[in-house]
């Protein structure tokens, strides 16, 4: 798979979901046309250094994903075809890529706290079965 990565500016002037529905759009059009998405970084509205469609200003998204060669000319389509994307930039960054170093790994943090959540639910299961309070709101109602 190729790995490649886009960058777009988005309107200024979007409300918060219709820009988070811009960033959903095209994260699900990767996965639409065979892709898999390893990236999406969130930059921020920032300050243009010219205008672009009469703006100063614009949201940067960064996308990073793999997929095969079509893939890019199908959200180069949909990128232009779309009036809240004032510009955008795709570029190849690998022809072969490796989608297990690429793809990010939980942190630590995350992983610990996974675990303790599943070992409390296991914890927390095993008392009530060992108290029978499991299921008493149902008996008062009878």
């Amino acid at each position: 798979m190729r790995y490649y990565e886009t960058l777009y500016i988005i309107n200024p002037n979007l409300a918060e979901e219709d820009y988070r529905a811009v960033v959903a759009k095209f994260t699900d059009a990767v996965g639409k046309n065979k892709g898999i998405v390893t990236k999406v970084d969130e930059w921020g509205k920032k300050t243009l250094a010219y205008d672009i469609k009469k703006f100063d200003k614009g949201f940067y998204v960064l996308l990073q994903y793999c997929g095969e060669s079509g893939l890019t000319a199908e959200i180069k389509r949909e990128m232009s075809l779309d009036d809240r994307i004032l510009k955008y930039q795709t570029i190849k960054l690998s022809d072969n890529a490796d989608l297990e170093k690429l793809m990010p790994k939980p942190t630590p943090s995350e992983t610990e706290s996974a675990e303790t959540a599943e070992v409390e639910a296991v914890e927390e299961a095993e008392n009530s079965e060992a108290t029978g309070t499991e299921g008493e709101g149902e008996k008062d109602g009878l």
